[in-house]
C-alpha cells in the first residue's frame, strides 16, 4: 500500500479552516455579563449564538448577591464561567442541561447520530436487508 506524504504547507494551509470547524462545532462562552435587572446571565457563545439563563434555574447561584454575579468571567478555553469570589464554577455543557434539559440533549445527540452515514451503517444496512431487514416487534404476553 502505498503512503500518502502531506507537505508541511498543505497542513498549515488547513489549520485556519479547521479552527472555524472547531469554534463553529464547540460549546465555548465568548463573552458573559450579568444583567441585574433581569436577575439573569447573557452568556455569548464563539458562534455567535446567545444565552439568556436566569439565575434561578442555577441552584449554586440562587443566594448569590447582584454584586458577587457581576464578577462573573468567562473561564479557560471559553469552556466554564467563573466566579472567583464565589468560588464557583460552571460548565458551559452543564449550563446548557440546565437550560435544556438533560432529556432534550440526548433526544438531539440521538438524532444527531441515527441521522449520521457513514460506510459502516451504510453496509450494515445493506447486510440487514439482505437477511430481510429489522425483525418484527412480537406483541409481549400480558397476563393479570
Amino acid at each position: 500500500m502505498a503512503r500518502w506524504v502531506v507537505s508541511d504547507s498543505e497542513i498549515l494551509a488547513q489549520i485556519p479552516a479547521a479552527r472555524r470547524r472547531a469554534q463553529r462545532d464547540t460549546l465555548r462562552a465568548g463573552k458573559v455579563r450579568y444583567d441585574r435587572a433581569h436577575r439573569r446571565l447573557h452568556v455569548t457563545l464563539a458562534n455567535g449564538t446567545v444565552l439568556l439563563v436566569p439565575i434561578d434555574l442555577i441552584a449554586s447561584l440562587q443566594r448569590a448577591t447582584d454584586q458577587e454575579l457581576a464578577e462573573v468571567t468567562v473561564g479557560v478555553a471559553g469552556i466554564s464561567l467563573h466566579w472567583e469570589h464565589l468560588d464557583e464554577d460552571l460548565s458551559m455543557s452543564g449550563l446548557v442541561e440546565l437550560v435544556v434539559g438533560r432529556g432534550a440533549l440526548l433526544r438531539a445527540a440521538g438524532a444527531a447520530g441515527g441521522a449520521s452515514r457513514t460506510a459502516a451503517k451504510v453496509r450494515a444496512s445493506r447486510l440487514n436487508g439482505l437477511k430481510g431487514g429489522r425483525p418484527r416487534k412480537r406483541a409481549r404476553n400480558v397476563s393479570a
